[in-house]
């Protein structure tokens, strides 16, 4: 909100979901004062918005239609860091695929050892329909082990 003085500042405190942005009164408030989508937002860093020492601290989030809403977090580091994870979160609800950073892409699950590998039929191997594939079964399929008496109780 804008004063005779400047623009005035109210302590929220902010939590972030996968869709859904809310802020509350006080840290220990259990309604938000407000909520919003983020779908379609954007999210940026605006130093503009202050003119001290916290104007590094700044971002803001502008929905469409809607709003600007502007914050200050308590660092620069924090500020970034809300950036980036409404940036992400609004790269995942438009993807159809989870978004990963580069730098956190892991090497592709292999569950099958490189050793057993060289052992096993490649998928494209089929049988010749002469072949037909051992089907015996025995028919006991317990074993008595030595010192058990399966009569005793």
């Amino acid at each position: 909100e804008h004063s005779f003085f400047g623009s005035e500042w109210k302590k929220r405190w902010c939590v972030l979901n996968r869709q859904t942005f809310c802020y509350y009164a006080s840290e220990k408030s259990k309604q938000p004062k407000g909520s919003f989508s983020i779908s379609g937002c954007s999210a940026r860093l605006a130093a503009h918005l202050r003119k001290d020492a916290r104007r590094s601290c700044c971002f803001e989030l502008t929905c469409p239609g809607k709003r600007t809403y502007e914050f200050t977090a308590p660092s620069q580091a924090e500020a970034e860091d809300w950036v980036d994870q409404i940036q992400f979160l609004l790269k995942d609800l438009s993807s159809l695929t989870i978004p990963c950073d580069e730098e956190d892409e892991e090497e592709l699950y292999n569950d099958v050892d490189s050793s057993d590998s060289m052992n096993t039929t490649s998928p494209s191997t089929t049988l010749n329909q002469e072949e037909e594939p051992n089907l015996e079964m025995e028919d006991d399929i317990y074993e008595v082990l030595p010192g058990i008496n399966p009569q005793e109780p």
